[in-house]
């Protein structure tokens, strides 16, 4: 099954996937919600088959997108739990998001405007759907949502009385939550709560599902778990940063990448290798070609020698600059490798090298030393790498996801 994936492809491990939602909702109080954020593909794991499989997690509310077209495309699959568009959707989307119950964040009057009108139009036709909304806040983010000012605390009086709206949520992003120093973070949520107070008393309406915790809080800030929280980047096994604490939750990596060595040549002293001639060659080399590139999201910043392949359980030192589509590693120390062996991009080798520790590259690994967040560059590997699903140590076929 794998030959027609050699050049390159991905293996998603689901099982580590749902070992790591076990894990945040274990340490979540048992009232509190989950999402399971799968925006931009799923974080470059895979939007359709995840959620497919969290649809039968109970554990899982339901999920949150950042566009009107990832809800579609979920709605297209048959994900039938709620689900959440984080961002700001235009209005050519709300007559469909309002037929299939997918729920807009709002922050703008001229959405709510907007949003009511198509609920009457609906009603005309015979519809009785309503629009289940999430007022965004802007707590230090500066992005989207309402400050919690007097012109915000307005604006959901004015969604609360909107006909056609019902207010579901309200929520907030913190900024610095992956940090050491949570003291914004702290100030932040304060903020927030104290808003969500103020709005909850003055109106008489208990907001049924306030949110505020991305992954780094769910690990590192219990007291802002409220009434649902938004798992993205831990569930796919991913650290939000090198700052958040790793020893109050066990997550599994769910991603690993491979290739295949399509070519080994031997170079004399003085031959420059890849564009630009950037490395030349100092002793005879036997170097191989590894078909892979930033035409697949692979980074270019990992030219140079930066970057290293694993070989035999041994590192292979990228030489000279990351092509689109192929780069070359020095196998001069790996004397066994042949054509058509397994390269590890990402991932775990059977053999070690050094004193005994596992032969591992990670994508936090690859990150730091490409310049880039782990899941920059998870969401950076396009359509040309192939995703492979694993469950019970088995590759899925397409109609098992």
């Amino acid at each position: 099954m794998l030959d027609e994936y050699s050049r390159v492809y991905a293996k998603v491990d689901l099982d580590a996937i749902s070992h790591n939602v076990d894990c945040m909702y274990n340490s979540l109080p048992r009232n509190t919600k989950m999402l399971a954020v799968v925006k931009t593909d799923g974080y470059g794991f895979g939007a359709v088959p995840i959620a497919r499989m969290l649809q039968n997690d109970v554990y899982i509310w339901g999920f949150a997108t950042a566009t009107a077209e990832e809800a579609f495309e979920l709605r297209e699959a048959g994900v039938s739990k709620p689900i959440l568009v984080l961002g700001y959707t235009f209005p050519y989307a709300y007559e469909r998001m309002l037929r299939e119950n997918i729920r807009p964040a709002v922050f703008r009057y001229d959405m709510l405007n907007h949003l009511s009108e198509r609920v009457k139009k609906r009603r005309a036709q015979g519809g009785k759907e309503v629009f289940h909304v999430h007022i965004a806040v802007d707590c230090g983010m500066s992005r989207i949502g309402i400050r919690p000012d007097a012109d915000g605390e307005n604006f959901v009086k004015t969604a609360l009385a909107t006909d056609g709206i019902e207010v579901e949520g309200i929520f907030t992003h913190f900024a610095r939550a992956d940090e050491a120093d949570l003291t914004d973070a702290h100030t932040r949520l304060k903020e927030f709560g104290d808003f969500v107070s103020k709005v909850e008393e003055y109106n008489g309406y208990k907001i049924p599902i306030v949110h505020c915790s991305n992954s780094a809080s769910i690990i590192d800030m219990p007291e802002a778990h409220m009434d649902m929280v938004r798992c993205g980047v831990t569930m796919y096994g991913m650290w939000p940063s090198e700052e958040v604490s790793r020893n109050k939750i066990d997550i599994k990596p769910v991603m690993s990448l491979y290739s295949h060595i399509s070519y080994i040549k031997d170079i004399p002293e003085n031959t420059p290798v890849s564009y630009g001639g950037t490395f030349v060659s100092d002793r005879r080399m036997r170097i191989a070609t590894i078909p892979v590139g930033y035409g697949d999201g692979y980074p270019r910043s990992l030219s140079g020698g930066k970057g290293y392949v694993l070989i035999h359980g041994e590192k292979a030192r990228i030489l000279g600059r990351v092509c689109m589509d192929q780069f070359m590693v020095d196998i001069s120390g790996i004397p066994n490798a042949k054509e058509g062996d397994e390269v590890i991009l990402i991932g775990t080798a059977e053999s070690s090298f050094g004193e005994g520790e596992p032969a591992r590259i990670t994508v936090e690994e690859l990150g730091e030393i490409s310049g880039r967040f782990n899941y920059e560059f998870t969401c950076d590997l396009n359509h040309r790498v192939p995703r492979l699903y694993v469950k019970d140590g088995k590759i899925l076929k397409d109609f098992e996801i």
